[in-house]
Protein backbone atom coordinates (compact mmCIF):
# COMPACT_ATOMS: atom_id res chain seq x y z
CA UNK A 1 0.00 0.00 0.00
CA UNK A 2 2.95 2.36 0.54
CA UNK A 3 3.42 2.97 -3.17
CA UNK A 4 -0.29 3.64 -3.65
CA UNK A 5 -0.16 6.38 -1.04
CA UNK A 6 1.86 8.50 -3.45
CA UNK A 7 -0.83 8.33 -6.15
CA UNK A 8 -3.27 11.26 -6.19
CA UNK A 9 -6.96 10.48 -6.64
CA UNK A 10 -9.29 13.40 -7.24
CA UNK A 11 -12.86 13.45 -5.90
CA UNK A 12 -15.02 16.16 -7.49
CA UNK A 13 -18.07 17.03 -5.41
CA UNK A 14 -19.65 14.46 -3.14
CA UNK A 15 -18.80 10.77 -2.87
CA UNK A 16 -19.97 8.02 -0.55
CA UNK A 17 -18.26 8.42 2.86
CA UNK A 18 -17.04 4.82 2.87
CA UNK A 19 -15.30 5.39 -0.47
CA UNK A 20 -13.81 8.65 0.79
CA UNK A 21 -12.46 6.92 3.87
CA UNK A 22 -10.85 4.09 1.91
CA UNK A 23 -9.36 6.45 -0.68
CA UNK A 24 -7.92 8.63 2.08
CA UNK A 25 -6.38 5.59 3.77
CA UNK A 26 -4.96 4.13 0.55
CA UNK A 27 -4.13 7.01 -1.80
CA UNK A 28 -3.40 10.71 -1.64
CA UNK A 29 -6.80 12.35 -1.98
CA UNK A 30 -7.51 15.64 -3.76
CA UNK A 31 -10.97 17.22 -3.54
CA UNK A 32 -12.57 19.93 -5.63
CA UNK A 33 -16.03 21.45 -5.29
CA UNK A 34 -17.45 20.00 -8.52
CA UNK A 35 -16.41 18.43 -11.80
CA UNK A 36 -15.30 21.63 -13.45
CA UNK A 37 -12.10 22.01 -15.48
CA UNK A 38 -11.78 25.64 -14.37
CA UNK A 39 -11.11 24.42 -10.82
CA UNK A 40 -8.00 22.48 -11.84
CA UNK A 41 -4.86 24.23 -10.69
CA UNK A 42 -1.47 23.49 -12.27
CA UNK A 43 -0.53 21.50 -9.13
CA UNK A 44 -3.67 19.36 -9.36
CA UNK A 45 -3.16 18.89 -13.11
CA UNK A 46 0.34 17.51 -12.54
CA UNK A 47 -0.56 15.30 -9.60
CA UNK A 48 -3.88 13.63 -10.37
CA UNK A 49 -3.75 10.14 -11.87
CA UNK A 50 -7.22 8.93 -10.97
CA UNK A 51 -10.76 10.19 -10.40
CA UNK A 52 -13.42 8.69 -8.15
CA UNK A 53 -16.77 10.31 -8.86
CA UNK A 54 -20.53 10.26 -8.86
CA UNK A 55 -20.90 13.43 -10.93
CA UNK A 56 -20.31 14.74 -14.45
CA UNK A 57 -16.83 14.06 -15.84
CA UNK A 58 -16.75 15.73 -19.24
CA UNK A 59 -14.12 15.97 -21.95
CA UNK A 60 -12.84 19.31 -20.69
CA UNK A 61 -12.15 17.93 -17.24
CA UNK A 62 -10.45 14.84 -18.68
CA UNK A 63 -8.25 17.03 -20.91
CA UNK A 64 -7.33 19.26 -17.95
CA UNK A 65 -5.60 16.28 -16.29
CA UNK A 66 -2.71 15.18 -18.55
CA UNK A 67 -1.61 12.36 -16.21
CA UNK A 68 -5.09 10.91 -15.71
CA UNK A 69 -5.18 7.14 -16.05
CA UNK A 70 -8.54 5.99 -14.64
CA UNK A 71 -12.03 7.29 -13.80
CA UNK A 72 -13.83 5.12 -11.23
CA UNK A 73 -17.54 5.90 -11.49
CA UNK A 74 -19.85 5.30 -8.52
CA UNK A 75 -22.93 3.65 -10.06
CA UNK A 76 -23.71 1.17 -12.78
CA UNK A 77 -24.95 3.98 -15.03
CA UNK A 78 -22.05 6.09 -16.31
CA UNK A 79 -23.73 8.42 -18.80
CA UNK A 80 -22.34 11.37 -16.79
CA UNK A 81 -18.83 10.32 -17.82
CA UNK A 82 -17.58 10.98 -21.36
CA UNK A 83 -16.32 7.43 -21.73
CA UNK A 84 -15.67 7.73 -25.46
CA UNK A 85 -13.39 10.71 -24.95
CA UNK A 86 -11.70 8.92 -22.08
CA UNK A 87 -11.04 5.94 -24.36
CA UNK A 88 -9.57 8.23 -27.02
CA UNK A 89 -7.25 9.63 -24.36
CA UNK A 90 -6.27 6.14 -23.15
CA UNK A 91 -8.06 6.63 -19.85
CA UNK A 92 -9.81 3.67 -18.23
CA UNK A 93 -13.41 4.09 -17.00
CA UNK A 94 -15.00 1.69 -14.53
CA UNK A 95 -18.45 1.43 -13.00
CA UNK A 96 -20.12 -0.62 -10.25
CA UNK A 97 -22.32 -3.33 -11.79
CA UNK A 98 -23.51 -6.56 -10.15
CA UNK A 99 -23.24 -5.37 -6.54
CA UNK A 100 -26.48 -3.38 -6.92
CA UNK A 101 -28.35 -5.68 -9.30
CA UNK A 102 -30.51 -7.52 -6.80
CA UNK A 103 -31.28 -4.41 -4.74
CA UNK A 104 -32.46 -2.45 -7.77
CA UNK A 105 -34.51 -5.42 -8.99
CA UNK A 106 -36.18 -5.62 -5.57
CA UNK A 107 -36.99 -1.90 -5.77
CA UNK A 108 -38.48 -2.31 -9.25
CA UNK A 109 -40.84 -5.04 -8.05
CA UNK A 110 -41.77 -3.05 -4.95
CA UNK A 111 -42.48 0.03 -7.08
CA UNK A 112 -44.57 -2.04 -9.49
CA UNK A 113 -46.67 -3.54 -6.70
CA UNK A 114 -47.11 -0.18 -4.98
CA UNK A 115 -48.22 1.42 -8.26
CA UNK A 116 -50.76 -1.31 -8.93
CA UNK A 117 -52.12 -1.90 -5.43
CA UNK A 118 -51.72 1.62 -3.94
CA UNK A 119 -50.11 0.33 -0.74
CA UNK A 120 -48.70 3.74 0.18
CA UNK A 121 -52.11 5.41 -0.10
CA UNK A 122 -53.70 2.56 1.84
CA UNK A 123 -51.15 2.97 4.63
CA UNK A 124 -51.86 6.68 4.77
CA UNK A 125 -55.58 5.84 5.03
CA UNK A 126 -54.80 3.81 8.13
CA UNK A 127 -52.37 6.30 9.65
CA UNK A 128 -54.61 9.35 9.31
CA UNK A 129 -57.52 7.59 11.00
CA UNK A 130 -59.65 7.19 7.87
CA UNK A 131 -59.97 3.42 8.32
CA UNK A 132 -61.54 3.87 11.76
CA UNK A 133 -63.65 6.87 10.74
CA UNK A 134 -64.63 6.09 7.15
CA UNK A 135 -64.19 2.34 6.75
CA UNK A 136 -62.06 0.25 4.44
CA UNK A 137 -59.74 1.76 1.86
CA UNK A 138 -61.13 1.51 -1.68
CA UNK A 139 -60.42 -1.55 -3.78
CA UNK A 140 -57.38 -1.00 -6.02
CA UNK A 141 -58.43 -0.71 -9.63
CA UNK A 142 -55.25 -2.39 -10.84
CA UNK A 143 -53.62 -5.72 -10.03
CA UNK A 144 -50.59 -7.73 -11.06
CA UNK A 145 -52.84 -10.67 -11.79
CA UNK A 146 -53.33 -11.24 -15.51
CA UNK A 147 -50.69 -8.74 -16.53
CA UNK A 148 -47.91 -9.14 -19.07
CA UNK A 149 -44.66 -7.24 -18.60
CA UNK A 150 -42.19 -5.96 -21.15
CA UNK A 151 -38.74 -5.02 -19.91
CA UNK A 152 -36.85 -2.26 -21.68
CA UNK A 153 -33.20 -3.17 -21.18
CA UNK A 154 -32.50 -6.85 -20.56
CA UNK A 155 -29.10 -6.45 -18.92
CA UNK A 156 -28.12 -7.69 -15.48
CA UNK A 157 -30.85 -5.74 -13.69
CA UNK A 158 -33.47 -6.49 -16.34
CA UNK A 159 -32.78 -10.20 -16.04
CA UNK A 160 -33.00 -10.03 -12.24
CA UNK A 161 -36.38 -8.29 -12.53
CA UNK A 162 -37.55 -10.89 -15.03
CA UNK A 163 -36.65 -13.75 -12.67
CA UNK A 164 -38.77 -12.16 -9.96
CA UNK A 165 -41.70 -11.65 -12.31
CA UNK A 166 -41.59 -15.28 -13.39
CA UNK A 167 -41.88 -16.18 -9.71
CA UNK A 168 -45.08 -14.13 -9.61
CA UNK A 169 -46.44 -16.08 -12.57
CA UNK A 170 -46.21 -13.10 -14.92
CA UNK A 171 -45.25 -13.55 -18.60
CA UNK A 172 -42.18 -11.53 -19.57
CA UNK A 173 -40.88 -10.16 -22.85
CA UNK A 174 -38.20 -7.60 -23.59
CA UNK A 175 -36.77 -5.09 -26.01
CA UNK A 176 -33.04 -4.66 -26.60
CA UNK A 177 -31.31 -3.61 -29.76
CA UNK A 178 -30.29 -7.25 -30.12
CA UNK A 179 -31.41 -10.57 -28.67
CA UNK A 180 -29.70 -11.54 -25.45
CA UNK A 181 -27.98 -14.93 -25.58
CA UNK A 182 -29.23 -17.45 -23.06
CA UNK A 183 -32.47 -15.55 -22.41
CA UNK A 184 -35.68 -17.37 -23.28
CA UNK A 185 -38.13 -14.48 -22.87
CA UNK A 186 -39.79 -13.20 -26.03
CA UNK A 187 -37.69 -10.56 -27.76
CA UNK A 188 -39.26 -7.62 -29.60
CA UNK A 189 -37.10 -5.90 -32.17
CA UNK A 190 -38.80 -2.54 -31.53
CA UNK A 191 -40.00 -0.82 -28.38
CA UNK A 192 -43.28 0.09 -30.04
CA UNK A 193 -43.97 -3.55 -30.96
CA UNK A 194 -43.35 -4.56 -27.34
CA UNK A 195 -45.65 -1.81 -26.06
CA UNK A 196 -48.44 -3.13 -28.28
CA UNK A 197 -47.92 -6.68 -26.99
CA UNK A 198 -47.89 -5.96 -23.22
CA UNK A 199 -49.81 -3.86 -20.70
CA UNK A 200 -46.86 -3.06 -18.41
CA UNK A 201 -43.40 -1.74 -19.23
CA UNK A 202 -40.51 -1.69 -16.77
CA UNK A 203 -37.70 0.48 -18.08
CA UNK A 204 -34.14 -0.26 -17.01
CA UNK A 205 -32.69 1.61 -19.98
CA UNK A 206 -29.45 3.57 -19.45
CA UNK A 207 -29.14 7.26 -20.23
CA UNK A 208 -27.29 8.79 -23.14
CA UNK A 209 -28.02 10.15 -26.64
CA UNK A 210 -29.22 6.81 -28.03
CA UNK A 211 -31.98 6.48 -25.42
CA UNK A 212 -32.99 10.13 -25.00
CA UNK A 213 -36.81 10.31 -24.70
CA UNK A 214 -37.31 6.93 -26.39
CA UNK A 215 -40.40 6.37 -24.22
CA UNK A 216 -42.89 8.88 -25.54
CA UNK A 217 -46.41 9.45 -26.80
CA UNK A 218 -46.43 6.57 -29.30
CA UNK A 219 -45.30 4.11 -26.63
CA UNK A 220 -47.96 5.28 -24.17
CA UNK A 221 -50.65 5.12 -26.86
CA UNK A 222 -49.58 1.57 -27.71
CA UNK A 223 -49.54 0.54 -24.04
CA UNK A 224 -53.18 1.54 -23.70
CA UNK A 225 -55.63 2.64 -21.04
CA UNK A 226 -54.85 -0.35 -18.80
CA UNK A 227 -51.14 0.28 -19.22
CA UNK A 228 -48.63 0.84 -16.45
CA UNK A 229 -45.18 2.34 -16.91
CA UNK A 230 -42.38 1.78 -14.38
CA UNK A 231 -39.01 3.54 -14.66
CA UNK A 232 -36.03 2.39 -12.60
CA UNK A 233 -33.42 3.29 -15.25
CA UNK A 234 -32.84 6.92 -16.23
CA UNK A 235 -35.26 9.84 -16.33
CA UNK A 236 -33.77 11.12 -19.59
CA UNK A 237 -35.23 8.12 -21.44
CA UNK A 238 -38.79 9.43 -20.98
CA UNK A 239 -40.63 12.29 -22.69
CA UNK A 240 -42.09 13.62 -19.45
CA UNK A 241 -44.45 16.03 -21.23
CA UNK A 242 -45.99 13.05 -23.00
CA UNK A 243 -46.10 11.09 -19.75
CA UNK A 244 -47.94 13.88 -17.94
CA UNK A 245 -50.52 14.03 -20.73
CA UNK A 246 -50.89 10.24 -20.79
CA UNK A 247 -51.51 10.11 -17.04
CA UNK A 248 -53.89 13.09 -17.08
CA UNK A 249 -55.99 11.89 -20.01
CA UNK A 250 -56.18 8.19 -19.16
CA UNK A 251 -54.00 7.16 -22.09
CA UNK A 252 -52.28 4.88 -19.54
CA UNK A 253 -53.57 3.86 -16.13
CA UNK A 254 -50.59 4.61 -13.89
CA UNK A 255 -46.85 5.11 -13.58
CA UNK A 256 -44.23 4.28 -10.96
CA UNK A 257 -41.04 6.33 -11.14
CA UNK A 258 -37.77 6.19 -9.24
CA UNK A 259 -35.93 8.49 -11.67
CA UNK A 260 -36.71 11.83 -13.30
CA UNK A 261 -35.34 13.94 -16.12
CA UNK A 262 -34.29 16.92 -13.97
CA UNK A 263 -33.99 15.25 -10.58
CA UNK A 264 -34.18 16.17 -7.79
CA UNK A 265 -36.71 18.53 -9.39
CA UNK A 266 -39.92 16.75 -10.40
CA UNK A 267 -42.48 18.24 -12.76
CA UNK A 268 -45.66 19.44 -11.03
CA UNK A 269 -47.72 17.43 -13.52
CA UNK A 270 -46.08 14.25 -12.26
CA UNK A 271 -46.13 15.24 -8.59
CA UNK A 272 -49.80 16.11 -8.77
CA UNK A 273 -50.93 13.03 -10.67
CA UNK A 274 -52.94 10.75 -8.35
CA UNK A 275 -52.14 7.70 -10.48
CA UNK A 276 -48.41 7.74 -9.77
CA UNK A 277 -46.08 6.13 -7.25
CA UNK A 278 -42.91 8.20 -6.85
CA UNK A 279 -39.56 7.47 -5.21
CA UNK A 280 -36.52 9.79 -4.86
CA UNK A 281 -34.03 7.66 -6.83
CA UNK A 282 -33.57 5.03 -4.12
CA UNK A 283 -33.17 1.98 -6.36
CA UNK A 284 -29.90 0.83 -4.79
CA UNK A 285 -30.10 2.96 -1.65
CA UNK A 286 -29.57 0.50 1.16
CA UNK A 287 -26.58 0.83 3.49
CA UNK A 288 -25.19 -2.56 2.49
CA UNK A 289 -25.51 -2.04 -1.26
CA UNK A 290 -24.11 1.50 -1.29
CA UNK A 291 -21.10 0.36 0.77
CA UNK A 292 -20.54 -2.49 -1.68
CA UNK A 293 -20.63 0.04 -4.53
CA UNK A 294 -18.16 2.27 -2.67
CA UNK A 295 -15.85 -0.70 -2.16
CA UNK A 296 -15.95 -1.54 -5.86
CA UNK A 297 -15.04 2.05 -6.79
CA UNK A 298 -11.92 1.84 -4.62
CA UNK A 299 -11.13 -1.77 -5.54
CA UNK A 300 -11.06 -0.73 -9.21
CA UNK A 301 -8.55 1.99 -8.40
CA UNK A 302 -6.37 -0.37 -6.34
CA UNK A 303 -6.48 -3.10 -8.99
CA UNK A 304 -5.58 -0.64 -11.76
CA UNK A 305 -2.60 0.89 -10.02
CA UNK A 306 -1.38 -2.31 -8.37
CA UNK A 307 -2.03 -4.94 -11.05
CA UNK A 308 -2.55 -2.88 -14.20
CA UNK A 309 -6.09 -4.09 -14.79
CA UNK A 310 -9.57 -2.93 -13.78
CA UNK A 311 -12.23 -5.14 -12.20
CA UNK A 312 -15.28 -3.71 -14.00
CA UNK A 313 -14.30 -1.68 -17.09
CA UNK A 314 -17.08 -0.11 -19.15
CA UNK A 315 -17.33 -1.36 -22.76
CA UNK A 316 -15.98 1.86 -24.30
CA UNK A 317 -12.66 1.49 -22.48
CA UNK A 318 -12.37 -2.30 -22.29
CA UNK A 319 -9.36 -2.23 -24.62
CA UNK A 320 -7.47 0.51 -22.74
CA UNK A 321 -4.22 -0.80 -21.33
CA UNK A 322 -2.32 0.30 -18.26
Amino acid sequence: MASLSKISIMVPGKLHPHAMKRISETFSIVTIERGDASLISPEIARAVEGIAAMTVIDAALIDALPNLKIIANFGVGYDAVDARHAAARGVMVTNTPDVLTEEVADTAIGLLLNTLREFYQAEQWLRDGSWAEKGHYRFSRLTLRGRSVGILGMGRIGQAIARRLVGFGVPVSYHNRRKVEGVSYQWHSSLLDMARAVDTIISVAPGGPSTDKIVGRQVFDALGSNGVFINIGRGSTVDEDALVEALKNGVIAAAGLDVFDSEPKVRPGILGAPNTSLLPHVGSASVATREAMADLVVDNLVSWFREGRPITPVPETASVKS
